[in-house]
């Protein structure tokens, strides 16, 4: 059913793949534009944090003042996306991450889960595998560059997909790697690289906005 009006999602521009979500998210219908800036939150209906290094978007957003806006946001309960980078930002316990993004000062949080920075290797290291997300039709290609993985999630944080189980996978095999809580998304993976994968990935964030509005229609 098309959407009465196309939502706005902003894309946290401080560093990573800003280009590649907005074209994913325009290719749906939805208005899509960097945000560098608290006061352009406000006009959001939903937001992507992208991958990218984590520790240079933390960094930067606590130097222009994004860190505390960003966390109101999600508190607030509005629609957000983290992936990769993103989902390490969002994690509210980070295993091999930096002195400032274990102690939380320079992560948004939210997400009740424990990742892994890095946890699928280095650069090199690289892979895609087709995953298969909870309530998607077909399986989407999950790009991992550097990624990490949920070590575990809290009571009220919904699994969405896993690494395939196979031997050959090795530690990889099984581990979580998109998850739901309320209206915050994570991948570990990039879906705005593998083709088709964003389609999927993004067009859930737009539900989680309708899902959103109708909400507030009906308060």
């Amino acid at each position: 059913m098309p959407r009465p009006t196309a939502p706005y999602v902003g894309v946290l521009a401080l560093q990573g793949d800003v280009r590649e979500h907005v074209a994913a998210l325009t290719a749906l219908g939805a208005e899509a534009g960097p945000v560098r800036r608290p006061g352009e939150l406000e006009r959001c209906d939903g937001l992507v944090l992208p991958g990218g290094e984590s520790t240079t978007i933390g960094r930067l957003a606590r130097h222009f003042g994004m860190l505390e806006p960003l966390r109101a946001y999600v508190a607030a309960g509005r629609p957000v996306l983290g992936t990769c980078a993103g989902m390490v930002l969002l994690a509210d316990r980070v295993l091999d991450g930096t002195p400032t993004q274990q102690d939380g000062s320079e992560v948004v949080g939210g997400l009740d889960v424990t990742v892994r920075r890095n946890a699928f290797g280095r650069q090199v290291d690289s892979f895609e595998t087709p995953i298969l997300l909870h309530g998607a039709e077909v399986a989407v290609p999950g790009v991992f560059i550097r990624a990490p993985w949920v070590e575990a999630v809290g009571p009220g944080v919904e699994v969405l997909g896993r690494v395939e189980g196979s031997p050959a996978r090795g530690d990889a095999a099984g581990r979580i790697v998109a998850v739901r809580q309320g209206a915050v998304l994570a991948t570990s993976f990039h879906p705005e690289i593998g083709e088709g994968g964003g389609s999927v990935v993004h067009r859930l964030l737009l539900d989680v906005i309708d899902e959103a509005a109708s909400a507030a229609r009906g308060s």
